[in-house]
């Protein structure tokens, strides 16, 4: 009797869990699970922004954004944009953000290092376009980024053409996106750092243990849910990217190096008003990161089976 009693109330708690869980979920299903169907179901038909008449087309939509774009670029150009984009931010921002953070931990005086985590975190707070807008001024040709490369490469009144050339376009775009972005990953490392037990770390220095063997050893190990969470976050983050790109082309560089996928489903949908191929499109992008996704969930938990 005093079982079932025990039973029923744990029920009951599950059931007001739940209740109060509802307002949430309807929530989040209809701003994200019903766009998600929608844009799903409105891929496979030839909606357009300005009239009501749609029909069904099936795969035609997907056929023709891999072969033939309204503006001239395809969307395998825009799939190879966001790639290396993405390649070429999110690794050194991992990286960097790793080490910075560690960086910070080490210093003894705490105001030290809420000084430098307020530096580090400040341009996360501005909006990409403010942040696009002062990067354009340091990439003008007699802006700052060319007087620090003139003076590295020991050249004298050199233009290395940061918002024209294909190679310096994309590399700026990575710069700046960089720069922004940093600080907000630091802080998830740092917080990371801060929830592992000093009593290890002290074992460890009773060991024998240096710094650097205690680093790879202990911290990376147990830094490891930090890691996959930010790797997630920061490589979803490089893969939506829109706002740098956009202004970058506003501002006259060329189109082709940094049309991103978010950049394309735009001026598809919106600038040509073709919203069934921008869904296409929206969709392509979706599976993209889930398979980026899945792939860094197999990868961290394969790598936890081998230690354990």
């Amino acid at each position: 009797m005093k079982k079932q009693k025990i039973y029923s109330i744990e029920r009951k708690q599950a059931r007001w869990g739940f209740v109060f869980t509802i307002p949430c979920l309807v929530f989040f299903a209809v701003f994200s699970f019903y766009p998600i169907i929608y844009a799903f179901l409105t891929s496979f038909t030839n909606r357009q922004a300005i009239g009501r008449n749609h029909s069904f087309t099936g795969l035609e939509n997907y056929i023709y954004i891999f072969t033939k774009n309204n503006g001239g670029f395809p969307l395998s150009n825009s799939i190879r944009a966001t790639i290396i984009f993405t390649l070429g931010t999110f690794i050194p921002m991992i990286v960097v953000s790793l080490v910075v953070a560690a960086f910070l931990m080490q210093l003894r005086k705490d105001r030290y290092r809420g000084f430098f985590q307020l530096m580090y975190y400040m341009p996360a707070v501005l909006s990409s376009v403010v942040a696009a807008a002062i990067w354009m001024i340091i990439f003008d040709p007699r802006g700052l980024m060319n007087q620090i490369s003139n003076f590295v490469m020991r050249t004298s009144g050199v233009d290395y053409n940061w918002l024209v050339d294909p190679v310096m376009l994309q590399v700026s775009t990575m710069i700046i996106y960089f720069w922004k972005y940093i600080g907000y990953f630091v802080i998830l490392f740092i917080t990371g750092l801060a929830s592992i037990p000093p009593t290890i770390y002290e074992a460890a220095t009773v060991d024998g243990s240096s710094r650097w063997h205690t680093f790879w050893k202990i911290t990376l190990p147990l830094l490891k849910p930090t890691t996959a969470m930010v790797s997630i976050m920061a490589m979803l983050q490089c893969l939506k990217t829109f706002s740098t790109q956009f202004m970058l082309y506003q501002g006259g560089s060329p189109r082709a190096p940094i049309d991103v996928i978010t950049m394309n489903i735009y001026f598809t949908g919106i600038r040509n008003g073709r919203l069934g191929r921008a869904s296409a499109m929206s969709i392509v992008l979706f599976v993209i990161m889930l398979f980026f996704t899945y792939l860094q969930l197999v990868a961290n938990r394969s790598s936890e089976d081998v230690e354990y």
